[in-house]
């Protein structure tokens, strides 16, 4: 059962919480600024205009290492979500409030946005690569992958950072998190691109002009991550726990 709470303008503007949206901000836009930077500089070196197996590889692992100590950086101070489906599907257990969460995602978002522009600067106005669909992936197909891949994401966010059964589980949060992120992009980047995260193909989207299937990496990332933390909570950790705070996240 969801335990979703507003919160209040109290706790969501308060000085601590600043600081994680902050943490949230910075740690996106590293992750982003590595995982886009990774396309960018494999299409430079092999003048690769599409995804090649070796291109898929280099990216996957870049997004998995850069996903990896980007959450380990944000862990203790905003719980290292870096991604508005993981924001979602913590709202959806109750580890934060949807008011907070709204603002992370702000934030989350930013990153993104600036990540690309400063990619584009320093690149010298090389093509920022979005997230689209394959030919002959359909918009229902697409969606459906990002709810999987989503899902899988968000519950393993649950089973390593936030169940509070977790032990000693919780030091290989972030590792666990980056490696399912890779493994799903190789699963699904020759399909729907392997996104799992609306921010991170919100950035390119914006700062290219081009927002076409944009919709599908907000519709099923959102979906899935949603459907992983009730999963999670309601058969996992049980509606006997008490609301924790963002701060249990990490």
């Amino acid at each position: 059962m969801a335990k979703i709470a507003f919160g209040s303008f109290g706790d969501s503007f308060t000085f601590t919480s600043f600081k994680a949206y902050f943490a949230e901000y910075i740690s996106t836009l590293l992750f982003v600024f590595a995982g886009v930077g990774s396309a960018i500089s494999y299409n430079k070196l092999t003048s690769n205009a599409s995804l090649d197996p070796a291109g898929l590889v280099a990216v996957a692992v870049a997004h998995g290492f850069a996903l990896f100590v980007a959450v380990a950086m944000a862990a203790n101070i905003s719980g290292g979500h870096v991604n508005p489906a993981v924001t979602l599907g913590l709202a959806v257990g109750g580890h934060i409030t949807i008011l907070t969460a709204v603002l992370y995602i702000a934030h989350q978002v930013l990153g993104s946005v600036v990540a690309c522009l400063l990619l584009k600067f320093v690149t010298g106005g090389l093509t920022i690569p979005t997230h689209t669909l394959a030919s002959g992936t359909s918009a229902g197909e697409g969606v459906v992958m990002e709810i999987v891949i989503t899902f899988a994401l968000v519950y393993t966010v649950y089973a390593t950072a936030a169940d509070p059964k977790k032990g000693s589980l919780g030091t290989i949060a972030p590792i666990a998190i980056g490696f399912i992120v890779g493994a799903n992009i190789l699963a699904a980047g020759p399909f729907s691109g392997g996104s799992m995260n609306p921010a991170r193909s919100f950035g390119p989207a914006a700062i290219s002009g081009d927002f076409t299937d944009n919709w599908v990496y907000w519709v099923g990332p959102l979906i899935g991550g949603a459907l992983a933390g009730l999963v999670y909570d309601s058969m996992f950790i049980g509606s006997y726990q008490t609301l924790p705070s963002s701060e249990d996240y990490a």
